[in-house]
């Protein structure tokens, strides 16, 4: 028996750069944390021959090809594990809730089938590879930043080049800077689960256009500027100022990103003191990431009513747990 375990993430600036429509022109780039939210993968030999994988439901079946999980099935192809498996799926957080819960299942999975096969993979392969999983071979409309961090975790800039190659280095921030800015974050559930493929299709079809590519590469350029602002030993506030500036320019990039509701819940934060904030993910629902600094997190959180999720950053991607 494998079990691995792989962390979730929150993303502060450049959402969206990551997506091939734009990278391949402009060069991408975001800065992400991973957190001790986690998807864990119990990988386990059957007794018989069949395949069985559980997650929201269940299926058992006699071949690869007659699962109806697309990245079980395409992960178990790409390892060359064909009968004889079993594979569960338990994750701390609900999918749909915009913290990157695809990535790290494409992440984990690929990491405890090989390992299963006793094949230690590196962080930039399991990123690669659930990359190709998802985007070339089934044909999400993904990018690319959850999966490398959910593989190598921290707190990170990561940057998308033209010829599809990723750069990703650490965020070289003091540790008291980085536990102030934890304190200072809010993450509330809107209680929505929204599938993200439907709004980045729109978002994808949407990005060669002209005023598209225009508030991405503003995006990229808020990401980029953030790194150098971090390394620089910038105070945590200037979170909250990015955020706001990216969650505006965001709403501009397809029209389910946002509603009235969750326009109300943000409209109500920042009258309580946030000072800015993004709703998680593609967007339309999930989990709403405030910056508030301490004195006034309680104000907050009694305007919006919603049930916050504590959370830490974590230093580690995925990782093998369990062997047995």
């Amino acid at each position: 028996m494998i079990i691995t375990r792989t962390p979730f993430r929150l993303s502060f600036a450049g959402g969206g750069t990551d997506l091939a429509d734009f990278y391949r022109l402009k060069t991408g780039a975001v800065v992400s944390t991973a957190i001790d939210k986690y998807m864990y993968i119990v990988v386990n030999r059957r007794f018989d021959d069949s395949i069985r994988v559980s997650y929201s439901r269940t299926e058992i079946v006699n071949s690869v090809d007659e699962l109806r999980h697309p990245i079980a099935r395409e992960c178990l192809k790409l390892v060359g594990i064909t009968r004889g498996i079993e594979i569960v799926s338990i994750a701390d957080i609900p999918a749909g809730a915009g913290l990157g819960s695809s990535g790290s299942f494409t992440v984990g999975l690929l990491n405890a089938l090989y390992a299963y096969r006793g094949v230690l993979k590196s962080a930039e392969d399991l990123a690669q590879e659930a990359c190709r999983i998802e985007i070339e071979i089934i044909g999400e409309p993904v990018g690319k930043q959850d999966q490398y961090i959910a593989a190598y975790g921290g707190f990170r800039h990561i940057q998308f080049n033209a010829d599809d190659t990723v750069f990703t280095e650490p965020i070289i921030w003091s540790k008291k800077n980085r536990a102030e800015l934890n304190r200072n974050l809010l993450l509330l559930y809107t209680g929505d689960k929204r599938p993200a493929s439907h709004i980045l299709k729109e978002q994808k079809e949407n990005t060669r256009q002209a005023d598209s590519m225009a508030c991405l590469e503003k995006m990229r350029d808020m990401a980029l500027d953030l790194r150098e602002r971090l390394n620089n030993k910038a105070a945590p506030d200037i979170l909250g100022e990015t955020m706001h500036r990216g969650w505006v320019l965001k709403k501009q990039l397809a029209s389910r990103i946002s509603n009235t509701r969750l326009d109300g819940y943000y409209e109500k934060a920042l009258g309580a003191g946030a000072l800015g904030g993004k709703v998680s993910g593609a967007g339309g629902g999930g989990f709403l990431l405030l910056y508030c600094p301490g004195d006034r997190r309680a104000a907050v959180k009694e305007a919006l009513g919603l049930k916050e999720q504590s959370f830490s950053f974590e230093p580690e991607g995925s990782k093998i747990i369990y062997v047995v």
